[in-house]
């Protein structure tokens, strides 16, 4: 397919390379020209605006930082006029605002995928993202070659929306196990016992999870290199939280993680990994 690409940060770049690997035709955009370079170096074309970038492609994807950017670039993209084109959107934003934006889209002939992956920058570079999506059926089959290219498990899951209710869900369970496997750690820790001992039991046990098995070693090996920022972390549980005040939902373990990644932002942690949240219990406790 010929593919516009709009955001190559952490997770575009990788994301876009693999698209290119997979033999379609890129063209891509981003504020700084400078992040287009490793794409224009593997053989991308670059673009001048979100609609340079959609003109004459058959599908646009974006991997940009918030609803507001989502929108942006989407309206410059519905403003190319191509005829037939399938816009995807691969940040994380809030379902209200996805489905804002396909509404807007719709109205212009633009039909709308919201496909918000989950795997961070490994799963990015190897192509094995998790992509949950929301859009018409034919729009997801439209876009489903692409995504196969930067991820392994694709699910349609309903209509415009329901992949970034998915997202949220997914961030829910991933931050409430990163502060989980953190106070574990933390409280071995408090205790005397050596951690990397903790966390080899408990991977024999129910206690077993992929956060516990990756991000865990990551913290005994005091790895916080951004894979995942804490600030995105917060930004995500925001939009949990503002959903469930809009719903009048109780979520108190949601609530709670999301007090924790508010606190590491305001302690400068935010441009570390969000399994920095060690550190913070760390200094809570003394253990610092």
């Amino acid at each position: 397919m010929k593919i516009g690409f709009i955001g190559l940060g952490i997770m575009g770049r990788p994301m876009a390379l693999n698209l290119l690997k997979g033999g379609h035709q890129l063209s891509v955009w981003a504020r700084r020209a400078e992040s287009m370079q490793p794409l224009l170096d593997a053989g991308a074309s670059a673009a001048a605006s979100p609609a340079d970038v959609a003109r004459g492609q058959d599908l646009v994807i974006s991997m940009v930082a918030d609803a507001p950017d989502v929108a942006e670039v989407m309206r410059g993209v519905a403003s190319a006029g191509t005829a037939g084109l399938v816009a995807v959107d691969m940040s994380t934003i809030a379902p209200a605002a996805a489905r804002a934006i396909h509404a807007e889209l719709a109205a212009a002939g633009v039909d709308f995928v919201d496909a918000p992956v989950s795997g961070g920058e490994v799963g990015a570079i190897a192509g094995t993202l998790s992509i949950m999506a929301g859009g018409a059926d034919a729009a997801f089959a439209r876009a489903k070659p692409a995504f196969e290219c930067m991820g392994k498990n694709i699910v349609h899951v309903g209509g415009p929306g329901a992949g970034q209710v998915t997202k949220a869900a997914n961030q829910i369970v991933t931050g409430m196990g990163v502060l989980a496997v953190a106070e574990a750690m933390a409280f071995a820790s408090k205790n005397g016992v050596d951690r990397a001992k903790v966390r080899e039991a408990l991977l024999g046990g129910f206690a077993y999870s992929k956060i516990l098995e990756n991000h865990g070693q990551r913290m005994l090996d005091r790895n916080f290199k951004p894979g995942f920022k804490s600030w995105m972390h917060e930004k995500d549980l925001n939009i949990v939280m503002q959903t469930a005040h809009e719903l009048g939902l109780c979520l108190p373990g949601s609530a709670a993680t999301a007090q924790m990644f508010n606190a590491m932002v305001g302690s400068g942690l935010g441009e570390e990994d969000s399994i920095a949240v060690l550190k913070l219990l760390e200094n809570l406790s003394g253990q610092a």
